[in-house]
């Protein structure tokens, strides 16, 4: 009989033991994973709720406000990409337009996920990277802002930047988006009429394209920046070393090159 009730003591202890180095376990993993950054959200001017992710060091300091390419949303295409882009000292403020989805592993698009009937085009999410700047502005942010844009997004991104000269002071456009599905808000006009600092990335997987040629060649005679990655892929996603076979060293350096005149 003792000996029955000195097990049933020791697998209480063991259970025990267990469930607080269980608990442990758990306390620790919640304080690692700790989010760095706000979820905020905003209403546009047509009424679409947008979401977005707010990283803030400093109200002065340069703040880059980040938009994903078609299909896609923030925190999937940018997970790779955010961490070394905060570690360079920057506010930033990425947000899920109205055209996007899940194309990347590791997250959705809550802004679409809130819209019953989207049929809105890439042209058509303007006025949600407008907000998203004035979202900045009116929250006091007065440090350089800086517009960081992927595919079709970075098409957008030249327009804004060629509207808001007097509060934006440079852009990366990575893969510009250009033709038919941008019929109403091409690239090349804002290219040509931007004087604020430009870098214009391309993949060489996209050169054979006489529309990337035309970019690249326009930007180069408007006193802009351009690099081609030999082994990168369309978009920001160039720089996520998971998306690309080979180093991106290289683009992360000509990126940190053309950021670092904004600190």
């Amino acid at each position: 009989m003792k000996k029955t009730i000195f097990i049933i003591t020791i697998l209480i202890c063991a259970l025990t033991s267990c469930k607080q180095s269980t608990a442990s376990y758990e306390a620790s993993s919640i304080k690692e994973t700790k989010k760095v950054f706000e979820e905020i959200s905003f209403i546009t001017k047509d009424s679409i709720k947008v979401y977005g992710d707010l990283y803030e060091k400093d109200k002065s300091a340069p703040t880059l406000l980040i938009f994903h390419q078609g299909g896609s949303n923030t925190r999937a295409e940018y997970k790779s990409i955010i961490p070394v882009l905060e570690k360079e000292g920057f506010n930033i403020l990425t947000i899920d337009q109205r055209v996007g989805g899940q194309y990347f592993y590791g997250g959705y698009n809550r802004t679409v996920a809130e819209i019953s009937k989207n049929e809105f085009h890439y042209c058509d999410a303007y006025p949600d990277m407008v907000s998203a700047l004035e979202y900045i502005i009116n929250k006091g942010f007065t440090g350089k802002k800086i517009l960081w844009g992927s595919s079709y997004s970075a098409t957008l991104a030249l327009q804004l930047a060629d509207e808001n000269k007097d509060v934006i002071d440079g852009v990366l456009a990575f893969s510009p988006a250009s033709g038919d599905a941008m019929k109403d808000c091409q690239p090349i006009p804002y290219i040509e009429s931007l004087k604020l600092p430009l870098l214009l990335m391309k993949p060489t997987s996209e050169m054979q394209s006489e529309r990337s040629q035309d970019q690249i060649k326009r930007a180069k005679e408007n006193g802009h920046e351009t690099y081609i990655a030999e082994n990168g892929v369309h978009g920001s996603s160039m720089l996520d070393d998971n998306r690309v076979e080979g180093s991106t060293d290289d683009a992360w350096h000509i990126v940190k090159t053309f950021l670092s005149q904004f600190k």
